[in-house]
């Protein structure tokens, strides 16, 4: 089994920048995607970046030039830097690890990130 824990999260002024951290532990693929996902109230859980093993990343439309996912392998850690923050960024945000083929897929518990004035 897999667990992970995200922390990071808070409330920030509009253009203000956080960075959210998820720590994974157990039994884990040596080749693995890493992403976060967010979710606002009353809408679905949507993609925000992911990056693979090799250090390969994929990010949505919505925060490119303003995001930036990295992960530690050694210690499968995936971090997101969030700069230039939005109201419209503000969701809970979710950690998710799956192998390669999107197999094993779990996730954190979330954390509440918050962009208001």
């Amino acid at each position: 089994q897999v667990q992970l824990v995200e922390s990071g999260g808070g409330l920030v002024q509009p253009g203000g920048s956080l960075r959210l951290s998820c720590a994974a532990s157990g039994s884990i693929f040596s080749i693995n995607i890493m992403g976060w996902y967010r979710q606002a109230p009353g809408k679905q859980r949507d993609l925000v970046a992911t990056i693979v093993t090799g250090g390969r990343t994929n990010y949505a439309d919505s925060v490119k030039g303003r995001f930036t996912i990295s992960r530690a392998n050694a210690k499968n850690t995936v971090y997101l830097q969030m700069n230039d923050l939005k109201p419209e960024d503000t969701a809970v945000y979710y950690c998710q690890i799956s192998g390669i083929l999107g197999q094993s897929v779990y996730w954190g518990q979330g954390t509440q990130v918050t962009v208001s004035s």
